[in-house]
């Protein structure tokens, strides 16, 4: 098979069928068998070659490959962990990650990171774009290379397509159903299970914490937030008020209407009067609230998470811009009413998760005050870093 043969394969694209032919499987679940189907022996063969437990050295392992080809926002964010997790058993490795164009954005400025493959969000439309991005991928050799998804297809055509020494990725039972790995107790949460995967290879001793969700912002971002910060609170905003940004946005069933968001927004500013919320505009560009609260607004990740640092908090329904509000630092408070909170919750420090099924917009209001009275007011940011 050439390169331009495993990008279609990627791709794969739905056949036509006629309309008495055609079966309600979801796109995603078709894609997924089809790409089993064709790309299973391929499957069979990294899958049996990856490195068991202890079997990753301490020592000699210089260029790194992510690979992490998805292009919503939570899961580029959920990779920092394992960025971190690396810099820190390999101080010295340089990285390179596969992913999309939110990945570049988030780390293509960090240290410790010397590429970013983007691979484009509609691979069958740019299938051109698409294979020069894996064949650059495939012109580097890697110490190691590490598929950072538990079940993405692509992540494991990926790590077969790298050349790594030695190659990690989460096993499969039916390839290799004596593997040692099916015998540990995994962690639940997204975001610890990659850097679960990287110390239990690691031939040497690991902390016993996992690393938070970090995005490594400079000074300097965070400088150029706060004057942002100063110019849309106005005057008001003093060091004795806190600031809360709320984000009332989300895909799908995770989304909570406009008219309970309005509800909730009625309670906090009742029993948080203190309190500036500030409204974080979703891509679109428009309030889904009305205009009552104050705005802000930013295509940019990196600035858009420079903002949420300078915040006292922030709130919102599990969402990418969720992840990204905890690993800015900010405490987040995660609103879930469908998905696991064990799995995705914003976790560490003074971040916290609220199950709101059941609820109604004033309960989750009055927790929502209740954790917000917990929290201490940020010092505003230093002029040092102006220079930086």
């Amino acid at each position: 098979m050439t390169l331009t043969h495993f990008v279609r394969h990627f791709a794969v694209a739905r056949p036509r069928l006629p309309r008495a032919l055609r079966r309600p499987l979801p796109w995603d679940a078709w894609r997924r068998d089809a790409v089993a189907q064709v790309l299973g022996r391929m499957f069979r063969k990294v899958g049996g070659g990856l490195c068991e437990p202890g079997g990753l050295p301490t020592v000699g392992i210089h260029r790194v490959l992510i690979c992490r080809p998805n292009h919503r926002l939570g899961n580029s964010v959920l990779i920092s962990p394992l960025i971190a997790e690396i810099e820190t058993l390999y101080p010295g490795a340089e990285i390179d990650i596969l992913g999309s164009h939110a990945t570049a954005c988030l780390y293509e400025s960090r240290f410790s990171v010397h590429d970013v493959f983007v691979l484009p969000q509609k691979i069958a439309r740019h299938l051109w774009t698409s294979a020069g991005a894996l064949r650059a991928l495939r012109r580097c050799h890697y110490d190691l290379a590490i598929d950072a998804c538990n079940g993405s297809q692509s992540g494991r055509i990926a790590l077969a397509l790298a050349h790594a020494r030695y190659k990690l990725g989460f096993p499969d039972p039916k390839v290799n159903p004596g593997s040692a790995w099916h015998a540990l107790a995994w962690p639940r949460h997204l975001a610890d299970r990659s850097v679960f995967l990287l110390r239990q290879a690691y031939a040497g001793s690991t902390c016993s914490d996992y690393p938070r969700l970090n995005l490594d912002l400079t000074p300097r971002e965070i400088h150029e937030a706060a004057k942002v910060m100063d110019r849309v609170c106005g005057a008001t905003h003093g060091p004795r008020g806190m600031t809360v940004a709320i984000f009332p946005n989300a895909t799908g069933a995770k989304c909570y209407s406009e008219s309970w968001w309005n509800q909730f927004v009625d309670t906090f500013q009742a029993l948080c009067p203190h309190v500036r919320l500030v409204d974080l505009l979703a891509a679109h560009g428009r309030s889904q609230l009305g205009s009552r609260l104050t705005p802000f607004y930013s295509q940019n990740l990196r600035r858009l998470a420079a903002m949420i640092a300078c915040m006292d908090g922030f709130i919102s329904a599990d969402c990418g811009v969720m992840h990204l509000a905890a690993a800015s630092g900010t405490p987040t408070l995660g609103l879930f009413s469908v998905t696991d909170p064990a799995k995705y919750a914003p976790s560490g420090g003074a971040n916290a998760a609220l199950d709101t099924r059941g609820m109604h917009a004033v309960a989750v209001a009055t927790a929502a005050a209740e954790w917000c009275a917990g929290l201490s007011p940020r010092q505003p940011a230093g002029d040092t870093s102006s220079s930086a």
